[in-house]
């Protein structure tokens, strides 16, 4: 987000919402930024592999298959990856190149890599500077996939905390995630942190994160259901808070959802209000539909995916 919209959208956001957390800059500044009609809301829809993790785990579709599924089956243009399902092949030049090429021939844009928050790759907030800056190495390759495949990003993870408090998980995640944005800025692929548990969850967390390293090359992929700080002590951050936190640094939204209602609403998340403050933010990217149901819904994948398509759908045009 450029520096406009991000002044635009903490002024506009706290007037609208009263959210006093918002750091708000002067009239003059206000004035200076923002003194035109609201923008118009003009983002794009894209489906998440996850949404469809249960055929990919049983095979009835593969990774390089994805794309056409999304398209033939939901009319989605736009794909997100998952690291896992690409199988240990994200290094495979032929493999990457026949994925691009389907993608190409089906007229689907290749959006982002997920990587996984407990693969191989090793904790970018790790306590421990040697395996940050191996966790930051090893996640080249996923840049590079990223780069052969025409996306714009990848998301990563903030983990390997565990046993630090809060301002100093907050020290050496910043200091991995640098090491990684570095090299991302090197192939203009940005790096994303989704709201994934633990201190990342907590979105003051997340932003002030975002505010220490002050590069465009790295941003936020808030996601709607993952402001839960701890399952297990059943500690949860106010999402609507949280994604107001995260959106000044948004590149990306993951639009999860896991249940609805015989009237087609959204049953577990407020997806009015949230795309409400998505809208006030003048975002224009990518909402990622991320159909999570699993044990929260009896829905299939296919009814849970196009139940959220048609919910994106109404609300881009009555919030415009």
């Amino acid at each position: 987000m450029n520096q406009r919209r991000r002044s635009f959208f903490k002024n506009t956001l706290a007037s609208t919402l009263g959210l006093a957390f918002i750091p708000v800059l002067s009239k003059a500044e206000s004035d200076a930024t923002y003194n035109s009609k609201p923008m118009a809301f003009d983002f794009k829809i894209s489906l998440a592999e996850w949404s469809l993790r249960d055929w990919l785990n049983s095979d009835r579709i593969s990774n390089l298959e994805f794309p056409a599924t999304a398209r033939q089956d939901f009319g989605i243009e736009a794909v997100e990856y998952v690291s896992r399902f690409f199988n240990e092949k994200q290094t495979d030049s032929t493999y990457l190149k026949e994925l691009k090429q389907r993608t190409d021939d089906l007229d689907v844009k290749n959006v982002l890599i997920m990587v996984d928050m407990w693969g191989p790759e090793g904790a970018l907030a790790s306590s421990n500077a040697q395996q940050r800056k191996k966790a930051a190495q090893n996640h080249h390759q996923w840049v590079d996939a990223a780069k052969t495949l025409g996306c714009h990003a990848i998301r990563v993870n903030a983990s390997g905390y565990e046993d630090a408090g809060y301002e100093d998980a907050k020290k050496y995640f910043a200091d991995g995630l640098t090491q990684l944005v570095e090299y991302g800025k090197s192939v203009d692929i940005s790096i994303l942190v989704e709201n994934h548990g633990g201190y990342s969850s907590n979105g003051r967390w997340l932003m002030e994160v975002m505010q220490m390293i002050d590069d465009a090359h790295c941003g936020t992929l808030p996601d709607f259901g993952n402001f839960r700080i701890s399952k297990e002590e059943g500690i949860f951050y106010d999402p609507l808070v949280g994604l107001s936190e995260l959106m000044p640094f948004a590149q990306g939204v993951s639009a999860k959802a896991n249940q609805y209602s015989p009237s087609g609403e959204e049953t577990t998340i407020d997806f009015p209000k949230m795309m409400q403050i998505v809208r006030t933010a003048g975002f224009e990217g990518y909402v990622g539909i991320e159909w999570g149901g699993g044990g929260y819904s009896s829905m299939s994948p296919v009814e849970g995916i196009m139940a959220t398509k048609k919910v994106l759908m109404e609300l881009r045009k009555q919030l415009s």
